[in-house]
């Protein structure tokens, strides 16, 4: 038996953010007497974590799970006490006596009760105020059971250095680590970084569980949802079965698992965490509450499902909100149940501004189940955004044009692919139609060139590479550059902007006002997905189908999606000096400078890096798997050349934004900043190394680090080249010294 003091620290107060809190010391007969002390971190099995710091607090958190006692509440108890600048512990020692001096010592240990309640899953969310900056603290919580106090794993949280304090900031920013048979070794070598923090862009976690087209490998690191009635059930490419996460049960249980992790533990041992959300951690490629699973098959519009991952996300991330007091209220529906944008200025010269990306955003522009044949922009439409209508296809009104006769034969083919015939209506592209009697062989005449040329011209969907019924190729995915370009500008222009509105308004206003206001030397945008446009030019690629020979978007899901609201947006901040993005989701290590405008190589502009992930399958590698399980892609000479050889074609096509590309590896990157420079670090690693957990070797040999630099008022890229720093010249799209 030991008695333990409950001294207070000097002005230190706190906030749960998941129940009620009091301090203890023993001035109030807050000490609760002798009472025995034991090492329990199986009560902890998610160990700890911290996140958000600030100058004078940060959020510490826990989960306590008891199998005893799995519905009932629980008492705990967070000590926090301050370390030496090293980290070292010179005071503290767990399970002895805790006698650091009088009430107001620097040494002194806090003690605050909290309840750890059934109701949020047990986890314990604390909010530690009145902290002193630029300090390191050592924090951790013990489960109160039966007079005996089952301590957790220890954990550190730096406090960010005052708003004037002139000193390097270093953190490192992550996205993307599925748990599905892969193992977070990057995270072990992150741990060997000298950090402040570390920021989490997205993509936590993952809400499928054994999706083979790539959750696959490591049975061990296999998820198998316990509320399986409550999962949502879907089909991989090769036929099997596997499950979404949609009840609060399925999310919590996702946490739960990955953060059984030992690498990731310890990285929330030792650093705050600032993360934002991106897809998956509710829906793959989600916009608002729907998914994207079915293609546009069905409505997948699901604000139970949202709330039920939004309730998780608040349960279990160390995240700080602007009323220190929110908590989490069922009954308040998606959007405006939570809000996660917000920023956090760490000493003089680094203010992160973190947006969401994901809440309030419209749908895709080219919806996935939309009719090929379909005409996105009739003639006048294609008129008030480009000059003439060379670009067009001559189109037909189906239902009228020769008594009627094509739209039997439409809809009899739409029909043999499970597409609703009675969708199909009002002006379709001709090419299109005799393409569908060329390949039904129906007994109909084609509409012959001569007239072809009289009739009117527009802009139609499968100009966009959208081939199929119900598909991402031409919707979300490889989307062919100039019709998508027209499209999206008439969008915007007869939406008011609103159709492009990827923040949404609010959120918008309160981004630019912040950036504007901001008098940190780096702006730093934590930016969930690409500002840079992924384009790519097979226009001269012979050994590719006439079809391919185009240029194209990777991917419209991200910022090229919407691009009159990224160029207002790049528009927007080209009166803030120092503004970087730090992007994720693309599962690529990229580097380049967004300009306004696409295709742009001069203008207003940032600078952007994006990280690789931690596990989920390299760009590169996703692109090859779905080249060899689409039988329809399978089948096109040259086409798998054309997936492995996406980073070239991506650093070296039309793109002059684009002046590094990697999508072949996993890591992380690391930012540096200060007074003088701005400096990246890429640590990247193969493929290969997520098979097995190496989180006790030195990994140092696997990884290649590439370094990249931004100075004070500059806009400029840098790459160093065995010690020479070179800029990357947009115009000739090449590095200069």
């Amino acid at each position: 038996m030991q008695r333990r003091s409950f001294i207070k620290l000097s002005a230190v107060t706190f906030t749960s953010l998941l129940g009620q809190a009091g301090c203890r010391d023993s001035d109030s007969g807050g000490d609760p007497g002798p009472r025995e002390i034991v090492d329990a971190p199986q009560m902890f099995p998610q160990s700890v974590a911290s996140g958000d710091p600030k100058a004078n607090t940060v959020v510490l958190w826990t989960r306590v799970e008891d199998a005893d006692l799995p519905d009932e509440d629980y008492e705990v108890e967070l000590e926090i006490w301050p370390l030496s600048d090293d980290g070292e512990d010179e005071d503290h020692d767990d399970g002895e006596d805790h006698e650091h001096g009088e009430e107001g010592d620097e040494d002194a240990v806090t003690v605050v009760a909290v309840t750890s309640e059934a109701r949020f899953d047990h986890c314990v969310k604390v909010r530690a105020e009145g902290l002193e900056p630029g300090t390191i603290y050592g924090y951790r919580f013990f489960y109160i059971k039966d007079g005996v106090s089952q301590g957790s794993q220890t954990g550190q949280a730096k406090t960010a250095p005052a708003s004037d304090d002139d000193t390097a900031v270093r953190f490192a920013f992550v996205s993307c680590q599925d748990f599905g048979g892969k193992y977070y070794n990057a995270y072990a070598h992150l741990l060997e970084q000298e950090l402040d923090f570390f920021v989490h862009l997205g993509d936590y976690i993952y809400e499928t569980a054994g999706d083979s087209s790539f959750q696959d490998g490591d049975a061990d690191r296999e998820v198998i949802f316990d509320d399986e009635a409550g999962a949502l059930p879907l089909t991989s490419s090769d036929g099997s079965t596997f499950f979404a996460a949609r009840s609060l049960d399925n999310y919590r249980q996702l946490y739960r698992t990955f953060r059984t992790d030992l690498a990731l533990q310890a990285v929330h041992e030792r650093l705050p965490m600032v993360a934002i959300w991106d897809d998956h951690e509710f829906s793959d490629d989600c916009h608002g509450s729907t998914g994207t699973y079915t293609d546009g098959r069905e409505d997948e519009t699901d604000p139970a499902r949202r709330a039920a991952a939004n309730q998780a996300w608040f349960e279990y991330m160390p995240v700080d909100y602007a009323d220190p007091g929110f908590v989490y209220d069922t009954a308040v529906p998606p959007p405006t149940d939570i809000r996660i944008y917000r920023d956090i200025e760490y000493g003089r010269h680094v203010h992160l501004v973190m947006t969401d990306l994901r809440s309030y955003r419209p749908d895709h522009l080219v919806a996935e189940d939309a009719y090929p044949g379909a005409m996105a922009l009739d003639e006048p439409a294609l008129l008030s955004v480009a000059d003439d209508t060379s670009g067009g296809v001559p189109y037909v009104d189906v239902e009228t044009h020769a008594g009627g006769a094509y739209l039997e034969v439409l809809r009899e083919a739409a029909g043999a692919a499970d597409y609703d015939g009675g969708r199909i209506t009002g002006n379709v592209s001709a090419i299109f139609i005799n393409d569908v009697i060329e390949d039904t062989g129906a007994a109909v005449a084609p509409i012959e060139q001569t007239e072809l040329d009289t009739l009117p011209r527009g802009i139609a969907f499968h100009q966009m590479f959208k081939a199929s019924y119900y598909g991402q190729l031409g919707a979300r995915y490889l989307v062919t550059r100039d019709p998508f370009h027209l499209y999206a500008q008439w969008r915007n222009d007869t939406s008011d902007g609103a159709d492009q509105s990827i923040l949404g308004q609010e959120q918008q206003d309160w981004f630019l006002q912040t950036m504007n206001g901001s008098g940190h030397t780096w702006k730093i945008w934590g930016n969930e997905f690409c500002l840079t446009p992924l384009e790519i030019d097979l226009s001269a690629s012979a050994g590719l189908p006439e079809t391919f020979q185009q240029a194209f978007q990777m991917s419209v899901e991200d910022w090229s999606g919407a691009p009159q609201r990224r160029t207002e947006l790049i528009n927007a901040l080209s009166g803030v000096d120092n503004v970087v993005a730090i992007t994720g989701d693309v599962h690529s290590f990229f580097a380049g400078t967004p300009f306004a405008g696409t295709g742009a190589s001069e203008g207003n502009s940032v600078v952007e890096f994006v990280t690789g992930s931690i596990t989920s399958t390299p760009y590169r590698s996703i692109l090859v798997r779905q080249v060899q399980a689409d039988p329809g892609l399978s089948s096109v000479s040259g086409i798998e050349a054309f997936a492995l050889g996406i980073g070239d074609l991506l650093q070296g096509g039309p793109n002059p934004q684009m002046g590094f590309a990697d999508t072949g590896r996993h890591g992380f990157g690391v930012v540096t900043a200060n007074g003088e420079q701005l400096v990246v670090d890429f640590h990247m690693h193969p493929e290969e190394l997520t098979a097995s957990a190496r989180y006790d070797e030195d990994l140092t040999g696997e990884f290649i680090t590439e370094r990249f630099r931004v100075l004070p008022g500059s806009r400029d890229l840098y790459r160093d080249f065995d010690g020479t720093w070179r800029r990357w010249d947009a115009t000739t799209r090449t590095w200069v010294e």
